[in-house]
C-alpha cells in the first residue's frame, strides 16, 4: 500500500498542543481532489495544506477542511511553513501559489513566519443588531455599546468575516452560539465566517481577544485563525478604532475559550501581513485513499 507523509503543526504558538493544529501534508503532488479530500477528513483537523510544485510561485498550496476545499487558511499556511523551517527551509522571502493568487511569505530567523494578504476590502452590513446577538448567543446590548464607533462590518484580505466588536471579556467567553444561526446568517451575508471580538484582554500587551465560528465551512470554532486575524487588522484600520494612529503591530489573543491558547500578530501598512510561530506535534504516515473518494484511510 502506498503512504504519505502527514504531521500535525500547532500555529500561533511555541508550546505543542496549544494554538491551532493544522494538518501538513509536504508532498501532496500527485494526489486527486478525491484522495486530498479523504485525508482531510481523516485527519478531522479544522484545516489541511497540501503542499505542491508550481509554475508560478516557489510552491503551490491547497486546503481542506473535513467537509469541503477553501481558497486560504492562516493558520495552515504558518504551520507549513514552520515545518519547512523544521527541514533546513532558510529566512528570507519565498512566494506562495494560492486559490486567491500568489502571496509573499518571510521567514525570520526565529522562525515567526509572515503571510502577506491580498488587497483588504471593508463593507459596513445593514445588519440588526439583534439578529447577530441571537446567532451569537449574547446581548444585543453588549454589541450595541461596543459598536459606538466601530460598525457592524465584512472585512476581507482573501476571505471575508463579519467583523462584531463586542464590550467586555466576560460577554465574549459567556457567548453561547447557535452553529445554525450562524451558517445562515454568514450564508446571507456571503461571509465565511464570524470574528467576535473585545478590546478587553488577558495580557497587558495585547491588542484584543477574539473568537472565530464559520460552521459554513466546517468550522465550528477555530482555536486562532489567521485570515480573520488579517480582515479585523484591515476593519480597525478603516473605521480608525485607535485615538493615535494604529500600532505598528498589533497582537491578537485567542483561542482561550476552547484550551488551545495562542497570539496573532498583525501589520497593517500598504498591504496587511500576518504573523506567528508553529511547532510540530505529529508526524507520521497515512495510507494512499483510492482514488474514488469512497475508501476510508487506515491509519
Amino acid at each position: 500500500m502506498e503512504t504519505i507523509r502527514v504531521l500535525q503543526v500547532d500555529a500561533f504558538t511555541d508550546e505543542a498542543l496549544t494554538g491551532n493544529p493544522a494538518g501538513v501534508v509536504p508532498e501532496a503532488d500527485g494526489l486527486t481532489d478525491e484522495q486530498m479530500q479523504a485525508i482531510a477528513r481523516e485527519l478531522a483537523l479544522s484545516e489541511t495544506a497540501f503542499l505542491r510544485s508550481s509554475d508560478d510561485a516557489d510552491r503551490r498550496v491547497r486546503y481542506f477542511t473535513p467537509t469541503q476545499e477553501i481558497d486560504l487558511c492562516g493558520h495552515a499556511t504558518i504551520g507549513s511553513y514552520a515545518h519547512l523551517r523544521d527541514e533546513g527551509l532558510e529566512p528570507g522571502t519565498t512566494t506562495l501559489e494560492t486559490n486567491v493568487g500568489v502571496l509573499e511569505i518571510e521567514l525570520e530567523a526565529d522562525g515567526t513566519v509572515w503571510m502577506t494578504q491580498n488587497e483588504p476590502t471593508t463593507r459596513e452590513v445593514d445588519v440588526g443588531y439583534d439578529r447577530v446577538a441571537d446567532a451569537l448567543g449574547v446581548e444585543a446590548a453588549a454589541l450595541e455599546g461596543a459598536s459606538d464607533d466601530i460598525p457592524l462590518a465584512i472585512a476581507s484580505t482573501g476571505l471575508p468575516f463579519l467583523i462584531v466588536p463586542i464590550t467586555y471579556l466576560s460577554d465574549l467567553g459567556a457567548a453561547e452560539v447557535d452553529m445554525g444561526a450562524i451558517e445562515a446568517l454568514t450564508d446571507d451575508l456571503e461571509a465565511t465566517g464570524i470574528y467576535l471580538f473585545s478590546f478587553d484582554t488577558l495580557e497587558r500587551e495585547s491588542t484584543l481577544h477574539g473568537r472565530m465560528f464559520a460552521p459554513g465551512a466546517g468550522v465550528p470554532e477555530d482555536p486562532v485563525t489567521g485570515t480573520a486575524s488579517g480582515a479585523v487588522g484591515a476593519y480597525l484600520d478603516r473605521f480608525g478604532a485607535f485615538d493615535d494612529d494604529l500600532p505598528e503591530e498589533l497582537r491578537l489573543e485567542q483561542g482561550h475559550y476552547v484550551d488551545r491558547p495562542g497570539t496573532v500578530f498583525v501589520r497593517v501598512g500598504d498591504r496587511v501581513r500576518v504573523g506567528g510561530r508553529g511547532v510540530t506535534a505529529l508526524d507520521g504516515t497515512l495510507v494512499v485513499p483510492d482514488d474514488d473518494g469512497d475508501e476510508i484511510i487506515e491509519g
